[in-house]
C-alpha cells in the first residue's frame, strides 16, 4: 500500500462524513467559481481592452454628445480610428427579456474594433444592404434562438419613433462571433442612420465615441488630451479605457469586486471552521492507530504528512467537483450571464484548494504528532 492509498483509505473511513465534507467543499468552490467568473466577465478581466478608449459625457453616461464632436476627435494625429455609438435599450416579447442595441456606422465600427467583435467585410456588406438590417452577437442569437434572415421587434424602454411607437423592427443580416469566448456578444448592432432618422428625441447625438490610438501612443495621454479639448465646451467629456469604463459602470450600482470577495471569504471561513473541527475529531478517533503507526516506525513527520495528505485529498475531490460545475455553468449560461471561467480563475482556485487543504490539516496533524505512544495505547 502506498502512502497515498493509506491517506485515501483514512479519508473514506466514514464515507457519510467524507461525502458531506466533500459536498460542503464543492458548494463553496461552486460559489467561488461562479462569482469569480462573473467578476472576470463583467469587469473585462478577460476581454476588455486597455487601449480602446470610450469618450462619454462628463455629466454622466446617460447624457448625449453631439455627433459633430467626431470631427474634433479625429483631427488629433494620434487617433488611428474613431467611431460612435447610440444605445437603444429595450426588450423582446416580455420586459424581462432585455436586449441591447448599439446603433453605429458599420464601416467606422469595423475600423475601430472590428477585430475584437469578429466583424468581417461580408457582415459589413450584409448590414449595408438595407437601413433596418442588424448584426446579432452569437451569445444573443443563441439565447433567443435567432437566425440570419429573421425579422425581430425590439420594444424600446425610452426611445420613441416618429409615429409614436416604441417598437423597432429589424431584419437580421448576419451573426458576429467575437474574437474569442471572452468577448461580449450579447447585443445587436444596428445602423445609426436608421435609428437617428426615426427617433423623436436626441437626433444627431450619440452616447459615446470609441477611439483607437495609433501604435505607440499612450492611451492615457490621448484620453487626457481629448478631455482637455472639450473641457471648455458645452459638452465636456470623460475619456476612459474600455476596462475602466466597464468597471466604473458596474460601480454605479455596487462595488462588485468587494461583494464577491466578502461572499467568497465568508464561504471559505465557514468551510475552514467546519473541516478543521471535523478533522480534529476524526484524528482523535484514530489515536490508538496513530500509536501503532509510530510503533511500526512512522516518524512524526510521516504522521503529519499522512494527515495533510488526507485533508488535501478531501479538498481536491470536493473542490474539483465544485469547479467542474462552475465550468459547466459558465459554458452553458455564461454568454447570457457574463460568466467567463478563464485559466487565471482555475489557477487561483487550485491554489486556494491547496492552501485550505494544508491549513485545515495543520491543527489535527500537530495534535497527532504530539501524541505519545503510551498515551495512544491507553485509549484501548
Amino acid at each position: 500500500m502506498t502512502f497515498f492509498d493509506l491517506a485515501r483509505k483514512n479519508a473514506w473511513r466514514k464515507p457519510l462524513r467524507t461525502v458531506l465534507l466533500m459536498i460542503s467543499i464543492a458548494v463553496a468552490f461552486l460559489i467561488y467559481g461562479l462569482t469569480a467568473s462573473f467578476l472576470n466577465g463583467t469587469q473585462g478581466a478577460a476581454g476588455a481592452s486597455d487601449d480602446l478608449l470610450g469618450v462619454t459625457s462628463a455629466s454622466g453616461r446617460t447624457q448625449p454628445l453631439p455627433i459633430a464632436a467626431m470631427s474634433r476627435i479625429t483631427a488629433d494625429l494620434d487617433v488611428a480610428a474613431a467611431g460612435y455609438v447610440a444605445r437603444l435599450r429595450g426588450f423582446v416579447d416580455v420586459e424581462k427579456n432585455f436586449v441591447a442595441v448599439s446603433a453605429a456606422d458599420p464601416g467606422l465600427l469595423m475600423a475601430v474594433n472590428g477585430k475584437e467583435l469578429g466583424l468581417t467585410p461580408a457582415l459589413i456588406d450584409a448590414i449595408g444592404q438595407a437601413r433596418d438590417k442588424v448584426l446579432v452577437g452569437r451569445a444573443l442569437a443563441e439565447a433567443q434562438g435567432w437566425i440570419a434572415g429573421q425579422r425581430v421587434t425590439v420594444t424600446a424602454f425610452d426611445m420613441s419613433r416618429q409615429d409614436g411607437s416604441r417598437d423597432w423592427r429589424f431584419e437580421i443580416a448576419g451573426i458576429f462571433e467575437g474574437e474569442n469566448a471572452a468577448t461580449d456578444t450579447y447585443f445587436m448592432i444596428a445602423r445609426y442612420d436608421y435609428v437617428n432618422a426615426a427617433r423623436v428625441r436626441g437626433k444627431d447625438t450619440v452616447d459615446a465615441f470609441v477611439v483607437r490610438p495609433r501604435a505607440g501612443v499612450s492611451p492615457g495621454e490621448l484620453a487626457a488630451r481629448i478631455d482637455t479639448l472639450f473641457s471648455n465646451s458645452a459638452t465636456p467629456t470623460r475619456t476612459q479605457s474600455e476596462r475602466q469604463f466597464l468597471e466604473a459602470f458596474l460601480r454605479q450600482y455596487a462595488d462588485i469586486g468587494l461583494i464577491v470577495n466578502l461572499v467568497v471569504g465568508a464561504a471559505f471561513v465557514t468551510l475552514l471552521m467546519i473541516v478543521v473541527n471535523t478533522m480534529v475529531f476524526a484524528v482523535r478517533e484514530r489515536t490508538f492507530e496513530i500509536g501503532v503507526l509510530k510503533t511500526l516506525g512512522f516518524s512524526r513527520l510521516d504522521i503529519v504528512a499522512l494527515i495533510l495528505g488526507e485533508t488535501l485529498f478531501v479538498f481536491a475531490v470536493g473542490g474539483g467537483i465544485g469547479l467542474a460545475l462552475a465550468k459547466l455553468a459558465a459554458t452553458f449560461a455564461g454568454p447570457a450571464l457574463g460568466l467567463v471561467f478563464s485559466t487565471p480563475v482555475l489557477v487561483k482556485a487550485l491554489a486556494i484548494i491547496a492552501a485550505l487543504g494544508l491549513a485545515t490539516g495543520v491543527l489535527p496533524a500537530f495534535n497527532a504528532m504530539r501524541i505519545p505512544i503510551i498515551t495512544a495505547f491507553r485509549t484501548r
